[in-house]
């Protein structure tokens, strides 16, 4: 352990979120002297994912609003001191944490805390995402089992009878001629619109939305295509856009890239999810194959500056009794941005598998792993409320497929905006769902346990802060969003190229051989293992 200290790292990376993550597998190949180390004592950071007993003393730490100062990013002077953690990750990202259990929890199935892993960003990832490209060209993806997202679906509040308020959004020419509640003349329009976005940004298609970039997209909808009410709900609920106001110029990229990443990998889905707690589990990979280059990594391992900095190195204490020194750092920012809006998330352990959400409704598609499931705004899909905000309720309905809960089960993560009746809204929603998705025989599921907590963003743009021969990198938190953002696979670039220096090549960045004692029958050019 003493040799450690004897020599300066290259850099020392600190915390395990995705980004940190991905920067070591980048690096795993750079023979450059790498530690990686985390306060927390569970890889993930901001991404992590939960057992029941890890959520607990989780929630311990974001229950209140106010936390003391963490790790974080430096602004973009030159002179600014360099701050490292002196307590495990405790930032003003994630706050007003709260978790409930249901008083007979054991009698109606919930079972031991391990039995479960709760994933603090369940984002889905498209098969288009550079996200996937990059994990086949490192080799990292043979290590991830990613499972197929199935139908996305829209509340419907004012549908006569509960088991019909689920309508399964079309994405594709059969989909659209086989709904039964979509009239002959709006199939036509709706045809016309997607056959439209698929090849939006060429030459011919241009000037059917040039000039109107910045309005909304349910007015382009209504103006350009008379597409109607509900379809008009179908279309923006692919967005998955949480204010519900996209624009024209992001909400027809976002459609494109859903309706691009159909078929990408088999019939029947456009994105997938990593198995056993969405990206956390490809951070732990990526981990794993920074330590097989030779990284070393220290979990549950504090930090404090060390009087002997300076301009040339940085030097630190470990809470292991340990002094090290590196002239780079990379860290993540956890101080919440003042302007920004934050989400209010609920995850629910149900105990139903709710089976009605992952049909196969492609011939030769994979049973589905994961639903969504959009409810237009936050009016009380029960009640009504015409004083609610307008804005959207998303939740991703996972099935134990997942390995997020045992099976019969499922559970549910639900977004919203945070507002002063967000919390309120997100259970009407959850409840809704449940009364909508039940089995047509035997009672309505019900919510064995639920995790409560708000997620704000840090300043969305990486930090840099250079001293000397000293740099500091910070990444930005991840976005809120329900779909895997590529933009911040950017900053990863952005690290590596600052650890790496003048010298680095960008055909190597991510792009690796199979290590030796590695088979390579395996066909790349299809992704089979990818699912």
């Amino acid at each position: 352990m003493e040799s450690l200290g004897d020599e300066p790292w290259d850099v020392v990376i600190c915390g395990t979120g995705l980004q940190q993550s991905l920067l070591a597998l980048a690096l795993s190949r750079s023979k450059k002297r790498i530690l990686h180390i985390d306060p927390n004592d569970y890889y993930g950071e901001h991404e992590a994912a939960f057992s029941l007993q890890e959520a607990d003393s989780w929630i311990a730490v974001h229950a209140e609003g106010e936390v003391a100062q963490d790790l974080n990013a430096e602004d973009s002077s030159t002179t600014r001191e360099v701050k490292v953690p002196t307590h495990p990750s405790k930032s003003t990202i994630f706050k007003n944490a709260s978790a409930w259990k249901h008083p007979q929890a054991a009698d109606h199935g919930l079972s031991f805390p391990r039995a479960y892993s709760l994933a603090l960003a369940p984002q889905i990832i498209h098969t288009r995402s550079k996200l996937l490209e990059q994990l086949v060209s490192s080799r990292a993806y043979k290590q991830v089992e990613f499972l197929a997202v199935g139908s996305f679906f829209v509340f419907d509040a004012d549908a006569d009878d509960a088991t019909s308020k689920l309508a399964r959004i079309p994405s594709s020419r059969e989909d659209v001629f086989s709904a039964k509640s979509i009239p002959a003349r709006s199939k036509r329009s709706l045809m016309k619109f997607l056959k439209f976005v698929i090849d939006y940004n060429s030459e011919e298609q241009r000037h059917v939305w040039q000039g109107h970039e910045h309005i909304f997209l349910s007015e382009f909808l209504t103006t350009c295509f008379k597409l109607d009410e509900n379809l008009r709900k179908y279309i923006l609920a692919l967005t998955l856009t949480l204010d519900g106001r996209v624009t024209v110029v992001d909400g027809l990229a976002i459609i494109h890239r859903h309706l691009t990443s159909m078929g990408q990998f088999g019939p029947g889905f456009c994105a997938v999810y990593p198995k056993w707690g969405g990206l956390s589990e490809i951070a732990q990979v990526a981990c794993r194959a920074g330590a097989v280059g030779g990284g070393i990594y220290m979990l549950d391992t504090k930090v404090e500056n060390d009087s002997d900095s300076n301009t040339d190195e940085l030097s630190f204490k470990l809470s292991n009794g340990l002094s090290v020194r590196t002239t780079r750092l990379v860290t993540s920012q956890s101080e919440a941005a003042s302007d920004t809006q934050s989400v209010t998330r609920l995850i629910a352990v149900v105990n139903s598998p709710l089976q009605t959400l992952f049909e196969v409704v492609v011939e030769g598609a994979p049973t589905p792993a994961v639903a969504v499931v959009a409810f237009p705004n936050t009016t009380s899909p029960e009640h009504g409320d015409s004083t609610s905000p307008k804005t959207p309720i998303y939740a991703l309905v996972h099935s134990s497929e997942t390995g997020e809960c045992p099976t019969g089960q499922s559970v549910v993560y639900l977004t919203a905006l945070t507002a002063p009746q967000s919390a309120q809204q997100l259970e009407s929603a959850l409840s809704a769902l449940l009364t909508a998705a039940a089995p047509t025989v035997g009672p309505t599921p019900i919510c064995l346990y639920k995790l409560q907590y708000e997620q704000s963003l840090s300043p969305q743009e990486s930090s840099i802060s250079t001293r000397g021969g000293v740099s500091t990198f910070a990444f930005p938190s991840p976005s809120p969003n329900l779909a895997f953002d590529d933009r911040c696979l950017d900053s990863v670039k952005d690290a590596w190229k600052l650890v790496v220096g003048d010298h680095y090549q960008e055909a190597e960045y991510m792009v690796f051989q199979e290590r030796n004692g590695v088979g390579d029958d395996d066909d790349d050019d299809t992704y089979d293992q990818m699912l």
